[in-house]
């Protein structure tokens, strides 16, 4: 087998093994995200829970990289102290490095195991969450299959008379094997797969164990670039966690490298082949970390701040960007172009909606009174291009039109009306139940809660469906949205149910939060209801929709 036909199938394989890592980490997002954001909010508080939510979470989705993005943006909003945040990198840094350990295992059998159950879960079922469990196993089937792919394409190397040079000249060059290793990290954007891809070469014998620790190193400094790449244009705040992790993670396997390098020391104890060292390496490296970062933490988060302050100061002047409209009167003349650009302008208004629709149950845990006027800021901006929409939209019905151009342009000023109902409810009547429980220092119970925050989720992500519906018109995510309005129905009377047996036990906090309580169903079951009447057009036209529910008599 020739050179290149080899590096095409490790390629492959590496290839194969990054996708399957972003199929698990979507899956768990979709079917779990929102829960366990609300669950990572509620424990950020302790320093321990911080550690183990941040290693929980890393594990769940199989990134540290997005833990740190996630807990940097609740720093950023106020949700979390950033000390707490930097506690909860830390854990997530050990969660990812157990991770890799799991599946350095012989896990062979798994892979037609989860190949076939989460087929047939993804295939034989239109339930979302079903679906999401079946994309996550069928991503676990697959990484675990590239891991063998990749073994199996790097063995013609080990007869390569190139690899003992290539092996020799980076051993005696720890320097340019670390930042090579950081590269090829920060490119796959994922530790894991470096460290995976490192374990099975050095399994393999292409990696000898001594030059496998300096990689580890390498792969750590590129993992801890990754997040404060991302957040770069980001607020201040947000940029905090991610820029104290790099000072304590990169930072750290610098000096780390230079111990290495200084003292060589004896990596037998690690473990008892190659790849186990490689990667209990890649773990003690996180633990002495998460060690040192216990009585540290407070200065490197001091440090981040000012930091992070001086990147402000020397950031040249914001330029004052005025937000521009699609809604051009010159495209009016050209229905389709026109109707092109009125789709642009309810897209934003859907992106506007849902960032509504996620702060206001933040506001619900976290309120204060420019947080309340940030939000009532965006309903009026939903109202002022609500109103364009209309306006310009009422214009182009005066020119000649097809039957289809008529129906979108009616379809477009529905969906239109509809959001800025949404935007409605949400100000006009969620922000009214947050400033009484803000006023009255209420709390729901955490069962309550629980039942609210799960209930917020699922509407959450059917308005992200509806928006998807709106430009793509998929006529079986529609189909699917309407099931989840039937579905939705049946859990809100549950949920109801259930806080009517709490009234009737006496609990307390369930007797002081009631109206609350079964207000803030009321306006998600409503506000879903509305978001999904704007995807019945799809099933209109196609003849899925029924006249009325009525059963015929």
């Amino acid at each position: 087998m020739t050179g290149s036909v080899v590096l095409i199938h490790l390629a492959g394989a590496v290839a194969l093994m990054l996708y399957a890592t972003r199929l698990v980490k979507t899956g768990v997002e979709r079917a779990y995200g929102d829960v366990l954001r609300h669950k990572l909010r509620a424990t950020l508080q302790n320093p321990i829970m911080a550690v183990l939510a941040g290693t929980g979470l890393a594990i769940a989705l199989q990134s540290s990289t997005a833990v740190t993005l996630l807990v940097g943006s609740f720093a950023g909003a106020g949700i979390v102290s950033g000390l707490a945040g930097q506690l909860a990198v830390r854990g997530a840094e050990i969660g990812s490095a157990l991770v890799a350990k799991l599946l350095t295992y012989d896990l062979t059998l798994l892979v037609p195991l989860c190949l076939i159950i989460g087929t047939f879960l993804f295939m034989a079922t239109e339930s979302r969450d079903w679906r999401q469990k079946g994309r996550i196993l069928v991503g676990v089937g697959l990484l675990i299959l590239s891991l063998e792919m990749i073994g199996q394409a790097s063995e013609p190397l080990r007869e390569s008379p190139l690899m003992p040079m290539i092996i020799n000249y980076f051993s005696s060059d720890p320097i340019t094997a670390y930042l090579l290793a950081a590269l090829i990290t920060w490119l796959f954007q994922s530790s894991i797969a470096s460290v995976l891809l490192m374990a099975t070469m050095a399994g393999r014998g292409l990696i000898t164990p001594e030059l496998g620790v300096v990689l580890v190193l390498g792969v750590n400094l590129g993992s801890s670039i990754i997040a404060p790449m991302l957040t770069r244009n980001s607020e201040p705040g947000v940029r905090i966690v991610p820029v104290g992790n790099l000072l304590m993670r990169g930072m750290g396997s610098i000096v780390m490298l230079v111990l290495v390098m200084t003292f060589k020391p004896q990596i037998g104890f690690l473990g008892a082949t190659a790849s186990d060292q490689i990667v209990n390496a890649h773990i003690l490296f996180n633990v002495i970390i998460l060690i040192a970062g216990l009585p540290l933490a407070g200065l490197v988060y001091r440090a981040s701040e000012k930091i992070v302050a001086l990147g402000a100061k020397q950031a040249a002047e914001p330029v004052q960007i005025t937000e521009l409209s699609a809604l051009s009167e010159t495209a009016l003349s050209s229905p389709p172009q026109a109707l092109a650009n009125a789709t642009r302008e309810v897209v934003r208004v859907c992106e506007t909606v849902e960032i509504m629709l996620k702060r206001i149950i933040e506001l619900y845990e976290n309120a204060d009174e420019d947080k309340i006027n940030a939000l009532a800021a965006l309903d009026d901006r939903v109202d002022e291009r609500h109103a364009a929409i209309k306006i310009y939209l009422a214009k182009l019905i005066r020119n000649p039109l097809t039957e289809d151009q008529a129906l979108r342009c009616q379809e477009l000023i529905g969906a239109c009306v509809k959001l800025e109902q949404v935007g409605d409810i949400i100000v006009r009547n969620m922000l009214v139940h947050v400033r009484k429980k803000m006023a009255l220092n209420l709390e729901f119970t955490p069962e309550g809660w629980q039942e609210i925050t799960a209930f917020h989720s699922a509407v959450l992500a059917n308005a992200r469906l509806t928006f998807n519906v709106l430009v793509s018109r998929d006529t079986e995510t529609a189909r699917q949205l309407v099931q989840e309005k039937d579905r939705l129905r049946d859990m809100e009377r549950d949920i109801s149910n259930n806080h009517f047996l709490r009234l009737r036990d006496g609990t307390l906090k369930s007797i002081e939060t009631s109206s609350i309580h079964l207000d803030t169903l009321r306006d998600l079951k409503q506000i879903n209801s509305l978001l999904t009447s704007i995807v019945y057009p799809v099933l209109e036209e196609r003849g899925l929709l029924r006249g009325s529910r009525l059963r015929a008599s």
